[in-house]
């Protein structure tokens, strides 16, 4: 019979405490939009949640889901504990939300092709989901917004250009406009219905406006991108254009701008990138905001303010990527189009305090600036979201804040999209959990994989093939709050190259100062599973290869980390091998006086679902401890458990023979930590490390922010 082993101390205590702590933004939740379908609906189709609003009393979000031709509707009474409430079907494809009272207005776009465009302004009653008006748009739409008042809904009519005709370039007809439309008593009035003319404003496709986002003022005054066309207009509350401006550009240096996806390299630059802002917002009735996400030329990865007259006085540049990069979030695929992406933004006064959260939909992040000041805005934390943030919402008067994420990852096997919940809190930030600020260079990272702990406390950490052209072992200090990478010693070769074809996936002490490491090897990517001694400087002096008896039987799941207890290294292998009896895996021992390999058995837990594995391994004092994971993420995720194994159990019997079957006793469940973080758990649990006072630190690998969130947790669970 299992036992739970009590440990001395909660590990999820990386933050100090709460007492005399600044207001923080800290995730309290997550609804995955699947849980919005019905009993019956396969709910294996792609969802999505992308432009999200809240009804007057803050208890029930709505967002718009494009993939299902749906609104979902999320009771949050209790924000910590999301309920579903349904979708309401919009009969095509809802573009953005925004809410007056208890009512949701929508945008429909029901276009029947780029050039015969075509959409809705739909009415639903929040309380019941009754549609109760309906107004045509004469064109698709994107962007929602109302007035202050609530008696006036504008929207943007962008007639989007086909990205696969003229190389995908403005001009295309037929052009885009905006349009208002009256509200009287959360009834739309249709008949008030009046379209703004923007052609002829903008310097590059002048004739051709596509109108992307948009927000009013208290004055009635509405500011709307053009994203394409490097533009920002301002019409007053009675539909007429009073003022205009490009958008500009920004000279932009230490980004990275090569599509390696195997390095991070901060040194390049780029300039005169143009803004093409996507997101807007009004910080007050003088100043507004914009997200230069980019889209057909530029993309300056930045945050800009400007006067409502044209005059720019706030530019972040390539300073809104830095805190993005520093917490492992940085895009390195992205580099050669637009980074992280700033894209969509929200706006709102938490007491005396006004914050301006943007999303950055590659990085998959909130960055939180205090814009109180409205010219000189103020960076604040960084919030992790769920996969490409499309949507946000803030609901003060709760302390709550609210984004919609629109990546479904369902035909992948991946993580699906969600809607997440944030609180303002008396208390220390909880994210990042590790961080690279402070050190003398920018410094990016991710795909963290195996950790050892030194004498002195210290952790090392190695990063796996993803950044395969820059192999590291990155020295961390957890008593820092949050952790902190404080030494980034790249990997070698004796000629002083990056040593390339590795996959590192475990490290250790090598009592010299050094390390030995693990790497998984990959014969379909050249990448052979071997261990290699590295000194303090990072250059490889040995590699030890696997001898004919391992290698024969070998697949591609290599080694997943690497232990040294005397003179013997020991090395997990991730999964069952061609020899290894059916969820078996072997624990492989080699000697470094006699050279001599063997090997245990270790016995894997069956799964419901996919498959499970060992991601690390660790020794001290009379046990040898693993992490045991299976694949799944999210709602699937089953096994992720820290299990230990007597030392004097660890006796190696030859390759080839038969091996003894050791012994498991589980450690911790791992699962209620990476629910705690309050998102969806994560599917890869893989570094683990024990200080010589017997404290365990656990951490995640984000996947190089590739088809993942991007979060890392490296966290303690105390100590033993």
């Amino acid at each position: 019979m299992k036992k739970h082993l009590l440990l001395a101390a909660s590990g999820l205590a990386l933050c100090a405490s709460a007492a005399n702590a600044e207001m923080n933004f800290n995730r309290i939740a997550s609804f995955a939009t699947p849980g919005n379908m019905a009993e019956g609906e396969d709910h294996a189709r792609p969802t999505s949640a992308e432009i999200i609003g809240a009804s007057e009393d803050g208890m029930t979000l709505v967002y718009s889901d494009s993939p299902l031709g749906v609104i979902g509707l999320i009771d949050i009474t209790d924000p910590k504990n999301p309920v579903a409430k349904g979708n309401i079907d919009m009969g095509g494809e809802p573009t953005s939300v925004t809410v007056i009272g208890n009512t949701a207005f929508v945008s429909v776009n029901t276009s029947e092709s780029y050039v015969k465009p075509s959409g809705k302004l739909v009415s639903v009653n929040l309380a019941d989901g009754s549609i109760t008006g309906t107004c045509d748009l004469g064109g698709q739409p994107d962007s929602t917004a109302h007035s202050d008042a609530g008696d006036l809904v504008v929207i943007a009519i962008e007639n989007e250009r086909d990205e696969d005709l003229g190389d995908g370039r403005v001009g295309q007809m037929p052009a885009g406009f905006m349009v208002t439309v009256g509200v009287n008593d959360e009834a739309l009035v249709c008949d008030s219905l009046k379209n703004i003319d923007v052609t002829g404003l903008a310097e590059i496709a002048p004739e051709d406006p596509e109108p992307e986002f948009v927000d009013i003022n208290s004055l009635g005054e509405i500011a709307v991108t053009m994203q394409e066309n490097n533009h920002i207009v301002i019409i007053n509350a009675d539909g007429e254009v009073i003022g205009d401006f490009s958008a500009g550009s920004v000279d932009l240096t230490n980004i990275d701008t090569k599509d390696e996806r195997a390095a991070l390299t901060f040194d390049q630059s780029q300039p005169g990138r143009l803004r093409e802002p996507d997101g807007l917002q009004w910080l007050d009735d003088t100043h507004l905001m914009i997200a230069n996400e980019g889209d057909m030329d530029g993309g300056s990865r930045s945050v800009t303010v400007f006067h409502k007259d044209g005059t720019m006085v706030f530019e972040s540049g390539a300073d809104f990527e830095h805190p993005i990069i520093q917490a492992g979030h940085y895009p390195d695929k992205r580099s050669d189009a637009k980074g992280v992406e700033p894209e969509g933004m929200e706006v709102a006064t938490f007491g005396d305090t006004t914050y301006a959260f943007i999303l950055g939909e590659r990085a998959s992040t909130v960055s939180v600036y205090d814009v109180t000041d409205a010219a000189n805005p103020v960076f604040k934390q960084l919030l992790p979201s769920g996969i490409a943030p499309e949507g946000a919402i803030a609901i003060p008067e709760r302390n709550l804040f609210a984004t919609a994420n629109e990546a479904d990852l369902i035909e992948d096997g991946g993580v699906r999209a969600h809607v997440m919940l944030y609180e303002l809190q008396d208390a220390p930030a909880q994210y990042p959990t590790l961080t690279s600020e402070g050190m003398d260079e920018l410094t990016g990272w991710g795909a963290i994989s195996g950790m050892v702990a030194d004498e002195d406390g210290m952790i090392y950490a190695v990063n796996d093939s993803f950044y395969g052209y820059q192999p590291t072992i990155f020295k961390i200090d957890p008593t820092s709050k949050p952790a902190k990478i404080v030494d980034a010693i790249r990997v070698t070769r004796a000629n002083g190259d990056a040593a390339q074809k590795l996959d590192m996936e475990g490290i250790t002490l090598d009592g010299k100062g050094g390390f030995w490491v693990a790497s998984e090897g990959r014969t379909d990517r050249v990448t052979p599973h071997a261990i290699y001694n590295v000194n303090a400087k990072g250059e490889i002096k040995k590699e030890i290869g696997l001898p004919a008896e391992l290698l024969n039987v070998e697949t591609r799941f290599g080694f997943e980390g690497i232990t040294k207890v005397g003179d013997t290294l020991w090395m997990p292998v991730q999964r069952e091998w061609k020899d290894d009896a059916k969820h078996s895996v072997k624990l492989v021992a080699y000697n470094l006086e006699t050279e001599e390999w063997g090997a245990v058995s270790y016995p894997l837990a069956t799964p419901d679902t996919g498959w499970v594995g060992l991601s690390d391994l660790a020794a001290h004092g009379d046990y040898f401890y693993v992490i045991e994971r299976d694949n799944q993420i999210g709602a699937n995720a089953k096994i992720k458990k820290i299990y230990r194994i007597p030392a004097s159990e660890m006796v190696p019997a030859p390759l080839g023979s038969e091996l003894p079957v050791v012994s498991k006793e589980e450690v911790r469940d791992l699962i209620p930590d990476l629910k705690s973080f309050g998102g969806y758990v994560v599917d890869k649990v893989e570094g683990l490390a024990i200080t010589k006072d017997g404290e365990i630190f656990v951490s995640t690998d984000n996947d190089g922010v590739d088809d993942s969130s991007g979060e890392t947790f490296f966290w303690s669970i105390g100590k033993m």
